[in-house]
């Protein structure tokens, strides 16, 4: 029975792989968590599963769950708590929200372990680092759009650069603010940002949506989780979220995954892979009248996507910087500091502070992110 450690277990991805977990009790066993700052959440699972190791963020943390689990329970203390359970499981879920989950991405590729990973921060940050630790380890995506490409492109071409593929198609819900005229978007409140019309997510991922950044970061997940160049990968609006991304072949065919706006089946394709989980997450209902369309992004108006291909096209610690940049944008959004209109000029101030900065270290990856973020605060408080 396959053992799972799950990183990051009571943020939105965290508590629905539970959900798969509960389904399939006797298919896998919970020997790891981390969590943030819901401890008493946290707490319970460790009680529910009787798992017998625990991470937290600070010594003040463990210490409060120290009072809420049994005595014999290990509790191990931030990234390298982090990085010690993600090795100790057969299947690390990391759902780590932000730059803070690349500890657990590393250690559970260092231990050679299978890597479900919904932190997509972790691998556009540190893409250069995460490739030379990889090795050739396969990488299980947990994003719906990554896991659908992953089922599309199955094992055929993976050794070879996929050279039958001709475009990836990310497909993007457009947020909800897709239809707005672009003066209405100077206005936008915090209330409206966090409510995305078809999925429901953790807030920074949800802002993220809302600017289309999360996509931009979605492009550069793509080509350095699939080895595919960036002008391989496309975005394309797609209200419904019913098709989860696209394949396009050299002879013209295209393959897609459907089914509704369920996180619980990626998850699950991620934990059972080769083989499919019984369940029937996300099952369509095609007697129905299934409405698909698409259309392209507004670039112009939603600039996040054309920083993150530049960003992309830069290369080295560009994406790092474009990454950690976010994270501050969006946490003064949050914290009513920063209007929303203003979290991409944040990024891209930023970025034009970007010195050429080559990434051969993980040591390299944190003065990268730190240089950045330090950077955006300034941006931020002028």
């Amino acid at each position: 029975m396959p053992s799972v450690a799950l990183l990051g277990a009571t943020g939105s991805i965290g508590t629905q792989t539970l959900d798969v977990l509960r389904a399939h009790r006797d298919e896998f066993t919970l020997v790891a968590l981390a969590g943030g700052q819901r401890l008493a959440e946290l707490a319970a699972t460790v009680n529910e599963f009787s798992v017998p190791a625990v991470a937290v963020r600070h010594e003040a943390d463990a210490t409060t769950i120290r009072g809420l689990v049994p005595t014999s329970t290990e509790i191990l203390v931030g990234p390298a708590g982090l990085e010690e359970l993600a090795g100790r499981a057969d299947i690390c879920v990391n759902a780590v929200v932000g730059f803070a989950g690349l500890s657990a991405t590393l250690g559970a590729l260092r231990a050679g372990r299978r890597l479900a990973l919904a932190n997509k921060e972790s691998l556009v940050a540190a893409a250069p680092v995460v490739e030379r630790v990889r090795q050739g380890q396969v990488i299980y995506p947990i994003d719906s759009e990554h896991s659908a490409i992953f089922q599309c492109l199955g094992e055929s071409g993976r050794d070879d650069g996929y050279r039958e593929v001709s475009r990836i198609i990310l497909t993007a819900s457009g947020g909800p603010f897709r239809t707005w005229p672009r003066e209405d978007l100077q206005r936008i409140t915090r209330e409206q940002a966090l409510r995305h019309p078809t999925w429901a997510m953790g807030a920074k991922i949800t802002i993220d949506s809302s600017t289309l950044m999360n996509k931009g970061l979605e492009v550069l997940e793509a080509s350095a989780l699939f080895g595919i160049e960036l002008d391989r990968v496309d975005v394309v609006v797609h209200p419904q979220s019913i098709v989860h991304s696209m394949v396009e072949y050299i002879d013209g065919a295209t393959l897609a995954q459907l089914s509704e706006p369920d996180m619980r089946l990626p998850i699950a394709v991620s934990l059972g892979a080769p083989h499919r989980l019984a369940g029937g997450f996300g099952r369509m209902d095609f007697s129905k009248n299934v409405e698909l369309t698409f259309e392209a992004p507004r670039w112009d108006d939603f600039p996040a996507l054309r920083l993150a291909y530049d960003a992309g096209r830069r290369g080295h610690g560009a994406p790092t910087w474009l990454s950690a940049a976010n994270e501050i944008a969006v946490e003064a959004f949050l914290d009513d500091r920063l209007a929303w209109c203003d979290i991409v000029p944040v990024v891209a101030a930023t970025l034009d502070s970007y010195d050429d900065q080559e990434l051969v270290t993980e040591a390299d990856v944190w003065a990268a992110d730190a240089a950045a973020r330090d950077i955006a605060r300034r941006v931020v408080a002028r």
